[in-house]
């Protein structure tokens, strides 16, 4: 259980970023998910719940990304574990394309969504902060907010959002494929270093 990554599996360091990560980003997406939902519903019993499920939402973006910029720190500062020698080129080309998709959209998923939200005229007309936590405001660099520009960004956010569950699920999938089929170790790497 090293602190550094090896040639062989990950440090602690890295597989705890890792889990951390993937159980905050499930989350992360059925709260989205949910959230949506809840625009359909218009009485004021779904709209405070979806007030603090935004709210809550927000909060959770902003630890992600945090996290997200830490494990692209340690991930430029340690080597990355060689993949197995018997994995094809179009399959290196396939974990490769997908590990960087996922560094992307972890990075980009907060900032398109604290983007969104300060864009919403909302903010304006209610005086509604966008709270961490209920610890400290996110700056909002649109005073006042834009509909337009807050739709333009609340659809990238959403694209955002599926292709993120899409890829999630591809690297699920490619992870139990390397369990069961391949049984050539790669899971467990991440999972005991």
């Amino acid at each position: 259980m090293g602190l550094r990554n090896t040639p062989d599996g990950w440090g602690w360091p890295a597989r705890l970023l890792h889990w951390a990560m993937a159980g905050f980003i499930l989350f992360q997406l059925g709260l989205g998910f949910y959230s949506v939902r809840l625009l359909t519903g218009q009485d004021s019993d779904t709209l405070v719940e979806r007030f603090y499920i935004v709210q809550t939402h927000k909060s959770w973006g902003v630890l992600i990304f945090t996290l997200a910029l830490i494990r692209v720190a340690w991930r430029l500062a340690n080597p990355r574990p060689s993949l197995p020698a018997d994995m094809g080129s179009l399959e290196r080309a396939l974990a490769e394309g997908t590990h960087i998709a996922l560094y992307v959209l972890v990075v980009s998923m907060p900032l398109t969504g604290w983007l969104y939200v300060s864009a919403s005229t909302l903010q304006d007309s209610y005086g509604i902060k966008n709270m961490v936590f209920g610890l400290f405001e996110l700056p909002d660099p649109f005073v006042p907010g834009s509909k337009e520009l807050e739709t333009v960004l609340g659809n990238i956010h959403s694209f955002f959002a599926f292709s993120m569950a899409t890829i999630v699920s591809l690297h699920i999938l490619a992870a139990v494929k390397h369990q069961i089929i391949d049984r050539d170790g790669l899971l467990r790497r991440m999972v005991l270093g």
